[in-house]
């Protein structure tokens, strides 16, 4: 057994997958996604290039600790029988940048000698300088999360960070706040959420909609995220929308789910919506939210929604002409 009881075996698994732990206390994670390795040979970047401009061939994914969660989500491409809820004894901010870093290198390495990869690439590649805190676990549950996306900035990197929405008290209070912040909404209402999430704790869904609320105020680029499964949580556009207004982030992704890795023994390759029917369902959330579709990526099933400015701005009027 490693340091805090997490089994040989599971970490086997995870190296296996491609993951590196890191850490003193092994708790962060490590992995190179197959859009960073495409990019990295010259064959295109993922979505999130598309759409905010990263470069994905210098995008870092990781995690501070891969083993907490509140949720047991059925999409969850992860094993969620290794999650807990309470997060264990945590590493340093600087420690895990300083092993991220290092581990991203060994993981890239063999890249070097790969004829597709030119020799600027791979040196960019070599130099992250966009962070994805998202890998696995809830990265809300690590207790320095503000100290690391400032560790991370003092690398000179961008930040993304993906929360599941059920610490509002953590967002409220985070400092400084990252490049960009996600939230993942993965359901238009109460039943639904725990019929997707399996949530381990009590209350989670009222923290959810505290975190939509909470959101609205943050000073950072915002994106609430839908990851949509057929016959579980794809469902009722107008109830989604009514809680994107709630939190008026800057975007709004509608992604289909993906039968990978663990979920697919939990769900089934008929479960995934196509690309067509995530457009149909984004532009009933956009127009009932206000919001517009802007950009999409087909390959990955995502539809990319904008806030509407003329559409708030034609609210503002509205709302003082009624004085």
């Amino acid at each position: 057994m490693l340091q805090q009881d997490i089994p040989l075996e599971t970490v086997g698994r995870l190296e296996k997958a491609g993951y590196r732990i890191i850490g003193a206390k092994r708790q962060g994670a490590v992995k190179v996604c197959s859009y960073a390795k495409r990019a990295i040979t010259g064959r295109g970047g993922c979505y999130k290039q598309r759409f905010y401009g990263i470069s994905s061939h210098r995008c870092l994914q990781m995690t501070p600790d891969a083993f907490s969660c509140n949720h047991k989500c059925l999409f969850c491409w992860r094993d969620t029988r290794a999650m807990r809820a309470k997060p264990a004894a945590a590493d340093s901010p600087a420690r895990i940048v300083s092993d991220s870093f290092a581990a991203q290198r060994r993981l890239i390495i063999g890249f070097k000698g790969d004829p597709r990869t030119s020799k600027d690439a791979f040196a960019q590649a070599w130099e992250p300088n966009q962070v994805a805190i998202s890998l696995a676990g809830e990265p809300t549950l690590y207790p320095m999360l503000g100290e690391l996306v400032a560790a991370y900035s003092r690398r000179g990197c961008t930040t993304f960070v993906v929360t599941n929405g059920t610490r509002p008290d953590v967002l409220r209070r985070l400092k400084p706040l990252p490049t960009q912040l996600y939230l993942t909404l993965p359901a238009p209402d109460e039943k639904a959420y725990k019929r997707t999430c399996a949530p381990v704790e009590k209350g989670l869904w009222k923290k959810i909609l505290s975190s939509l609320r909470v959101m609205r105020s943050l000073r950072c680029r915002k994106v609430i995220r839908l990851t949509l499964v057929r016959g579980l949580n794809f469902t009722d556009p107008e109830s989604y929308a009514r809680l994107v207004k709630m939190a008026r982030p800057q975007y709004v992704e509608a992604k289909g789910y993906s039968n990978v890795g663990y979920s697919t023994r939990r769900l089934a390759h008929s479960d995934m919506p196509s690309h067509e029917e995530i457009a149909a369902f984004a532009g009933k959330i956009a127009e009932a939210a206000g919001y517009r579709i802007t950009n999409e990526f087909p390959e990955s099933r995502v539809v990319l929604l904008c806030r509407d400015k003329q559409a708030e701005a034609s609210r503002i009027i509205r709302r003082r002409s009624a004085r």
